[in-house]
């Protein structure tokens, strides 16, 4: 292969061919099911509308207007890039082959990188306050007609620490005192628990030969990021247009290169550079939707 310019732009190509089609065959991840994604045009994004909307009432005469509560949360965006060096000589001999997985592994860094903001908002909600002002899990949300409200344990895993939960989110009131209406969907562990989670969703019965009535009542969502976390675990509505987390994002991935033979990088050091870059962050959605545990219960 020579070095020309007509051969680099025809290379250049191919790297970006293939990082859009390895983005392409990713598995869904699973940040799309905890978050909402929501598009950003500022450096930060004011989400003083969480919280409840009016339920629906008979209509006599004029509209009774409600005031919701207003909330000062706000979720500011952060620049972010990945970036690979490739040697002029693996081009130039075009060794395609040996560059084949860091362009794929470049594609898997995008989602993956959205997959670390939302999943490390799960481990920071029990010390990280919300829109009401209170760690995201926590004992004592402020409400108006049950004075607080819990979406926190430290219970293990287990059939009656699950149903607890489940009752929990379920019982969840408005300020008005009505039932918020929530239904948990989605269970997720870490990899530790995945038995546990597993035996608690899928048995037909329990080991006392009991009909397991908790069977199928979520599905099960296992977190390798979790792992260091070997005992926490989170129960989920997720069926909601608002969830849990929020994904703001300004810029999605995209793919750039440093790939021209007058280029510094080529010139002094004989490479090729590669790389994407994002502005986004992530913030906390509904409380509501939430219910964690430490696990930690001596």
């Amino acid at each position: 292969m020579i070095l020309n310019k007509a051969n680099l732009e025809r290379a250049a190509k191919s790297f970006r061919a293939l990082y859009y089609e390895a983005l392409e065959k990713l598995p869904d991840p699973i940040y799309k099911l905890l978050a909402m994604v929501v598009p950003s045009s500022a450096q930060e994004e004011s989400y003083n509308w969480l919280g409840e909307s009016p339920l629906l009432k008979e209509w006599f005469d004029e509209r009774q207007i409600e005031r919701l509560k207003a909330y000062d949360y706000t979720v500011r965006n952060k620049d972010w890039e990945a970036t690979i060096a490739v040697g002029r000589n693996d081009i130039l001999f075009d060794k395609l082959g040996l560059v084949r997985p860091r362009i794929e592994g470049l594609a898997a860094e995008g989602p993956r990188h959205y997959e670390r903001l939302i999943l490390a908002l799960f481990l920071t909600g029990f010390d990280t306050v919300c829109y009401d002002g209170q760690y995201f899990f926590d004992s004592d949300h402020p409400n108006d007609s049950e004075g607080t409200q819990s979406n926190v344990t430290d219970a293990v895993l287990a059939a009656d620490a699950y149903a607890a939960a489940y009752a929990a989110m379920m019982s969840l009131k408005s300020h008005k005192g009505e039932p918020l209406g929530v239904q948990p969907t989605h269970l997720a562990v870490p990899p530790q628990l995945r038995s546990t989670g597993l035996e608690i969703l899928k048995a037909e019965r329990l080991a006392d030969g009991a009909t397991n009535v908790n069977k199928d009542s979520a599905e099960l969502i296992v977190v390798p990021e979790w792992s260091g976390h070997a005992t926490k675990w989170g129960l989920f509505d997720l069926s909601k247009p608002v969830k849990p987390f929020i994904l703001q994002v300004v810029k999605e991935a995209e793919f750039a290169a440093l790939d021209m033979p007058t280029d510094e990088n080529v010139f002094m050091r004989k490479e090729f550079l590669f790389g994407i870059d994002t502005i986004d962050n992530a913030g906390f959605g509904l409380w509501e939707l939430g219910y964690g545990s430490t696990g930690d219960a001596s």
